[in-house]
């Protein structure tokens, strides 16, 4: 199996069986035909080898870039104009995938980038309140909740073929903090590197963003 084959089989059997508190609901958008389609059509054309491969983790998937195309900080207008690949999904904006490309670019491009890493998330699956993005460490009993799923996923995707010396966590605050103590007791890495979120850079350091590019290109080339 490729490790493309190992990611889609991984997406297309989750499932979060708990008790949801406070109004929250999951973000699942494996289960929709269309996002499938062109979810396997990313993997497909960026993951059909056995290269071992670094993973860089966020928090978990937003309503406008993974949580509708099943690509991680990918939303639809990028997989289109960066990746090439056609979809009829609402072309709508994500801040912190305008940025993850920018990196990306400047990081040598797509195929250069995702032959290195694996980008995913501590939770795979998202969150909504009301119709509005939930991290998962902004509900107490979601993230207490949501551990047994948070540590099968990531054993999981372990065994695809990633590079256990060191990961990458896309929030240098709560997510950063979680994803450490979790590792410390789980020995998922052997270090993990933090990088600040790109929806904090987006939205509150837009005219430092060529400083933020370059700090990321200096730890993932590291």
């Amino acid at each position: 199996m490729f490790f493309s084959d190992k990611i889609l089989s991984f997406l297309n059997t989750l499932q979060l069986d708990i008790d949801l508190p406070n109004e929250i609901e999951v973000m699942n958008p494996y289960k929709d035909k269309v996002t499938m389609q062109v979810c396997t059509q990313f993997y497909k054309k960026y993951y059909s080898d056995n290269i071992k491969r670094r993973m860089i983790i966020g928090i978990n998937p937003g309503r406008f870039g993974g949580g509708i195309t099943g690509v991680p900080f990918t939303d639809p207008i990028r997989l289109k104009k960066e990746c090439d690949i056609d979809n009829p999904l609402p072309p709508k904006q994500e801040l912190s995938s305008v940025f993850v490309y920018d990196v990306i670019n400047a990081f040598g491009g797509k195929e250069k980038f995702y032959k290195i890493f694996y980008i995913t998330s501590v939770s795979p699956l998202g969150f909504t309140r009301h119709g509005k993005n939930l991290n998962y460490y902004d509900d107490k009993n979601l993230q207490n909740n949501i551990k047994d799923f948070v540590v099968d996923g990531m054993n999981e995707q372990l065994k695809f073929g990633i590079d256990r010396e060191v990961a990458f966590c896309l929030g240098d605050g709560k997510n950063y903090k979680y994803l450490s103590k979790l590792n410390d007791e789980k020995k998922f890495f052997d270090k993990i590197i933090p990088l600040s979120h790109p929806r904090f850079i987006m939205q509150y350091k837009l005219k430092k963003k060529e400083e933020y590019i370059q700090s990321y290109l200096e730890k993932l080339e590291s």
